[in-house]
């Protein structure tokens, strides 16, 4: 390590104290890269947490003005956040007023904010422009979504001669959004090809994203930097017992319409009507009234059993799920998402629905949209599975209720679910953040 630190400009739209398992990835950069010789500098928006849902999004920042935080790990600039007028009108007046109205205008910022610097989101070019008038930065990178961060990177190395890092969390105009949206997805594609080409170097989080990315940008320097757990707040937490009253399964973050949701909950229902007691608690889920709509009409048993909690920072949800006994994943199949790695850090052991299941495969067939013919594998998160021995691969209803039996009579006697995981240590993202301080250090623009 160097005496001299190289500096970065980060351009992280997600950031804590919003709660997005998309804030974690820049957070650990900002948390970790001085360690190893660079100083970062984040430039974010105001996060006012106060609806515990997806309205945070969309809600006023808490001041009009920017606000500087330095600490031991570097610089955090929170810029202003005014929702435009469909976001206000949301707030005021529900998701059932004014729809098409709501659409038109958030329609025109989705085209127009690759024009011009406009939206809410330009705050974070106005304010990096002002902070690298009076201050030297080395690199600049930008992570996405919202790719529109990109173009405000490009522009600022444009202007200032210092090279950016295009950081895919997910694919852009690949993205699975966008694949009934021709017009839509052309825009991106167009964009995202000029933009990202003045990239000098692209990273991202697995060899799948970075064929999509590869199949429209070819040739550009890259590094696979995957997400992982958080080392630090692991170790607060490792020490939680589990709890022993009861057992209880667990599941964190999105639900998407191809998740096998119905059938997992039907397999549940028919378990607790054999008079055997387990409690299903979905933390910070982004259907809560639908599912519990869900469970009124169809699974009516299950009331009593299922518990829904608003989003919570990830360092509160970790404290709550090490004392849950199993984690349950449904299948991204050519995606690893981003909780499998708490769920590794915590070491509990992990139920994957699934890999093989009738109904399960009609809903991918249905609206799993991804192209994965480049893909390398289909079952990312089974591969990870069997690689570090955290968990069981549910093939299918049928197999889900053999293995909740099983789960069921081991805290019978035990009192807690074991989970013999080894390796795991190797998905600490303090390890991909050494990674890339040594390509920031080294990059030329």
């Amino acid at each position: 390590m160097t005496n001299k630190k190289t500096k970065v400009l980060i351009l992280a739209y997600d950031f804590p104290p919003y709660v997005s398992v998309g804030g974690l990835r820049p957070f650990n950069w900002f948390r970790y890269l001085k360690e190893f010789g660079v100083e970062p500098v984040v430039i974010t928006r105001q996060w006012s947490n106060t609806h515990g849902n997806h309205l945070d999004y969309i809600s006023k920042g808490s001041s009009n003005q920017s606000i500087v935080e330095k600490s031991e790990f570097g610089t955090i600039i929170k810029t202003p956040y005014t929702p435009n007028i469909a976001n206000r009108l949301m707030l005021k007046y529900g998701e059932k007023k004014y729809r098409f109205l709501r659409k038109s205008i958030s329609a025109f910022y989705e085209f127009a904010q690759f024009l011009w610097t406009t939206g809410p989101k330009a705050e974070l070019y106005k304010e990096a422009r002002s902070y690298l008038k009076n201050n030297k930065v080395d690199v600049i990178i930008a992570t996405g979504d919202p790719f529109v961060l990109f173009y405000y990177a490009s522009k600022l190395s444009d202007e200032l001669n210092i090279p950016w890092i295009a950081d895919y969390r997910d694919p852009w105009s690949h993205n699975q959004e966008y694949s009934q949206k021709k017009v839509l997805k052309k825009w991106n594609a167009y964009f995202e090809k000029k933009l990202v080409s003045s990239a000098s170097h692209i990273t991202t989080v697995s060899s799948f994203v970075y064929s999509k990315i590869d199949s429209l940008i070819p040739n550009k320097p890259f590094s696979i930097l995957p997400n992982g757990y958080d080392p630090s707040i692991i170790d607060l937490v490792q020490k939680i017992p589990q709890n022993s009253k009861v057992l209880t399964i667990a599941f964190v973050g999105t639900i998407y319409n191809w998740h096998p949701l119905k059938s997992f909950l039907r397999t549940v229902n028919d378990f607790i009507l054999q008079n055997k007691v387990i409690y299903i608690k979905f933390y910070g889920i982004n259907i809560p009234n639908e599912l519990n709509l869900l469970i009124e009409s169809d699974f009516p048993a299950l009331k009593s059993f299922v518990i829904i909690t608003p989003k919570i920072p990830n360092e509160q949800l970790l404290k709550k799920i090490a004392e849950d006994n199993v984690m349950l994943l449904f299948n991204y199949y050519s995606y690893m998402g981003t909780k499998i790695f708490d769920y590794l850090g915590i070491r509990r052991k992990m139920i994957l629905c699934y890999s093989n299941d009738p109904e399960a495969n009609e809903l991918k067939s249905k609206y799993y949209s991804i192209d994965e013919s480049m893909a390398n594998s289909t079952q990312l998160q089974a591969d990870l599975i069997k690689e570090t021995n955290s968990g069981i691969i549910v093939e299918d209803s049928n197999h889900l209720m053999d293995v909740l039996q099983d789960l069921f009579n081991e805290f019978e006697v035990t009192k807690c679910i074991a989970c013999d995981s080894i390796g795991v240590e190797n998905y600490s993202r303090k390890i991909q953040v050494e990674l890339l301080a040594d390509l920031v250090k080294n990059l030329k623009y």
